[in-house]
């Protein structure tokens, strides 16, 4: 029997946002691959009617949605919800990426649908949000939590906070993954005046959770011998963004944003070390790419950062703790090639797109388990 599997939550596929995003499509091709009928919502600009296509073997159903920002989400998720459960059949399972929506995720509980849920990487604890928005997605958190068959976790951390909240049994434990990087072109090196393993880099938000504040600043404490290239979009309005660029050096580059994947990828392989500043949020997408691509990690010392990146890497608590671990290692290229190899030793253990679809597999298959649509012993062999 082909078992179908309804993917709601995110932007939809091919991946063109983010980490949700990209998750959903690789997860969404493991399965089609494993046999599954795999049906993805996707959140198309604009009015009109519900239709339906075919990308890649999958079905896409492209559901037109005018309004923007977290309205145009809560109704799209709304809009989602309500067709999945329309033409849902027996034997069929959901798979929805966060919570922020936690309140309707009641409506599959009541009609008896199985559902595992992306717990996201506890959102509400962002400061950024500000109160009310904290409020909302911590209330839409709890529901989230009680009515899902499966709760997943992105990190250990925080899968231990799902199980304080809302029990053992349902929590699994599943990561990002990211494609490994064996080889790139050298032409988006050259292109921003670059040379191969002879420069830094930083990808992320400019936002002051990310450090990138407390990086630039580290970095230009003294002459270092190599550019560091701080990847993002600065404005020059933002007060935030403003206070990065008069921290900075001449040896800080600013590119701006690349959203090229394939370009991204190159200037991470070819760079001599990854700078990771991020602070809170589980398994962060972008550490996993670098070390996909083989790249040495100098990440801020938190409980998330060191389990991904592992014990041969190194850390950091401020700026000045920072700037002595730039002392220590930017002149070494053996200490660095090591930290790389240990990187992708890290990489091929947990966070291969292989070993995360299987373990997403496995919790579908749970959560039908739990609803008396498979054996507990088809559950245990996956």
């Amino acid at each position: 029997m082909t078992r179908t599997v309804r993917i709601l939550g995110t932007h939809g596929v091919p991946a063109a946002y983010g980490g949700f995003e990209t998750a959903a499509q690789h997860v969404a091709m493991y399965l089609r691959d494993r046999g599954w009928n795999v049906v993805v919502y996707c959140q198309l600009d604009g009015d009109g009617d519900i239709t339906s296509d075919r990308w890649n073997g999958i079905e896409r159903v492209l559901v037109p949605e005018p309004r923007e920002g977290w309205k145009g989400t809560s109704h799209f998720d709304l809009v989602s919800i309500r067709h999945a459960t329309a033409h849902h059949r027996e034997g069929d399972v959901w798979l929805t990426f966060g919570y922020n929506t936690g309140v309707l995720d009641v409506m599959p509980r009541l009609r008896g649908i199985p559902n595992v849920i992306n717990m996201d990487g506890m959102e509400w604890t962002r400061r950024r949000w500000g109160l009310a928005k904290q409020a909302i997605l911590l209330g839409n958190e709890r529901l989230a939590g009680l009515v899902g068959d499966v709760l997943i976790g992105d990190h250990p951390v925080i899968s231990a906070y799902l199980r304080r909240h809302f029990g053992a049994r349902r929590v699994q434990t599943i990561t990002y993954g990211a494609p490994e990087v064996i080889s790139a072109p050298v032409a988006p090196v050259s292109d921003l005046a670059l040379a191969p393993d002879a420069y830094g880099i930083v990808v992320c938000r400019p936002i002051p959770e990310n450090s990138v504040l407390e990086i630039v600043t580290a970095w230009s404490a003294r002459h270092r011998g190599m550019p560091l290239v701080v990847v993002g979009p600065y404005t020059d309005t933002d007060p935030y963004h403003l206070a990065v660029r008069s921290a900075a050096s001449d040896e800080v580059r600013f590119p701006g944003a690349i959203f090229d994947a394939d370009r991204l990828a190159a200037l991470r392989l070819h760079a001599a070390v990854y700078v990771h500043g991020h602070t809170v949020g589980g398994t962060n997408p972008s550490l996993v790419e670098a070390m996909g691509a083989g790249n040495a990690v100098i990440a801020h010392d938190n409980r998330y950062n060191s389990w991904v990146a592992g014990s041969d890497n190194a850390y950091f608590r401020d700026a000045d703790d920072l700037a002595v671990l730039l002392d220590e290692l930017l002149p070494n290229a053996g200490r660095l090639h090591r930290m790389g190899e240990a990187s992708r030793t890290r990489y091929r253990e947990e966070f291969t797109w292989e070993h995360i679809g299987a373990q997403y597999e496995h919790a579908l298959l749970t959560a039908l388990a739990r609803h008396g649509h498979v054996s507990q012993r088809t559950e245990v062999l996956v």
